[in-house]
């Protein structure tokens, strides 16, 4: 493991009616990284100083919180700022009782310190100024209130979370967990990261160019669970070479009614949704230092020539492999 000998700060902001994953998700990766050995030492404050015990969103409550002033940082250390319920960041009174808050935060990024928001926290970034004329992102169901609020930014749609300087924003919920790896990765190495990774269970490590929803979860918003039986025998087989008399015979259908009925509810063919399984893990695969052979092999694909193609298609439509 490469990690400096210099401690790190990672400050975990619990602002009112706070989304419990958006914060718990990226605090617990730290949690597991400084149990591996990294000089990281975590703080939880409050926005609203004197505020020791917040209820978040889901009416679990977080105490012994310690006042955000009392905090000093250094350059390189971490704030993340997680999301909280819409109504709050949508008036008036909350963004204007949290503007000390925002000075505060803005003077933690001038003097070095990298700010990452998930999910909607990144209404309070550009509320303090922080995201004019920088690239960011947000949870898709805000990114048309965030662009109308605050017009100056670069706002990146479908974005799991965009690096801006020593700035980072991501989309949120489970995002929040990626960029909590990625961030480990810039500090720690990447080695460092993947066992990280593999000790919370997350084997697929999403990066910043990936979609904010994955083929794996488009195509699921229905209620046929036939159809969801087929499409999990179709992404936990991507070696295989099922055939549709096969997968109907699992749902007890007719390999036609099967078809018909795939369409219908997903808007898609059976073959097509099962090239965007497979092209979505091989990338992966790469990514994650697997051999053309082994990644072309796993996912049922011809060739490591198709991968090689799937591969300059992505970077062609901007998706660069980390």
């Amino acid at each position: 493991m490469s990690v400096s000998a210099k401690l790190v700060q990672a400050v975990f902001v619990i602002p009112p009616r706070v989304h419990l994953l958006d914060i718990t998700g990226p605090a617990h990766v730290f949690y597991e990284a400084a149990d591996y050995g990294a000089p990281l030492k975590l703080h939880f404050c409050n926005i609203h100083t004197q505020e020791s015990s917040i209820q978040s969103s889901s009416s679990l409550f977080l105490s012994n919180l310690i006042n955000y002033n009392e905090l000093d940082l250094q350059p390189g250390d971490v704030i993340f700022v997680p999301g909280l319920e819409s109504s709050l960041l949508m008036g008036d009174g909350f963004l204007t009782s949290s503007r000390a808050f925002q000075y505060w935060l803005k003077k933690q990024y001038d003097d070095g310190v990298k700010i990452c928001s998930v999910c909607t926290g990144a209404f309070l970034l550009a509320e303090a100024g922080l995201l004019t004329n920088k690239e960011c992102t947000t949870h898709w169901k805000f990114t048309d209130r965030f662009q109308t609020r605050f017009p100056q930014t670069l706002l990146k749609s479908n974005r799991l979370f965009v690096k801006a300087d020593n700035i980072y924003t991501s989309a949120g919920v489970s995002s929040g967990i990626d960029l909590a790896l990625f961030m480990l990765e810039e500090l720690f190495g990447s080695g460092f990261a993947a066992k990280i990774a593999k000790e919370i269970v997350v084997y697929i490590r999403r990066t910043e160019s990936d979609p904010q929803i994955s083929a794996f979860m488009q195509f699921r918003n229905h209620m046929d669970q036939r159809i969801h039986t087929v499409q999990d025998l179709l992404s936990q087989s991507l070696d295989k070479k099922l055939s549709i008399t096969e997968l109907a015979a699992e749902v007890f259908m007719s390999p036609r009614n099967l078809t018909r009925l795939f369409r219908k509810t997903t808007q898609i063919s059976i073959g097509d949704y099962l090239k965007k399984l497979r092209n979505e893990r091989s990338v992966h695969m790469i990514a994650d230092g697997y051999t053309m052979q082994a990644a072309a092999q796993s996912c049922g694909l011809k060739s490591t020539n198709q991968l090689r193609s799937i591969i300059k298609n992505q970077v062609n439509d901007g998706l660069m492999l980390r």
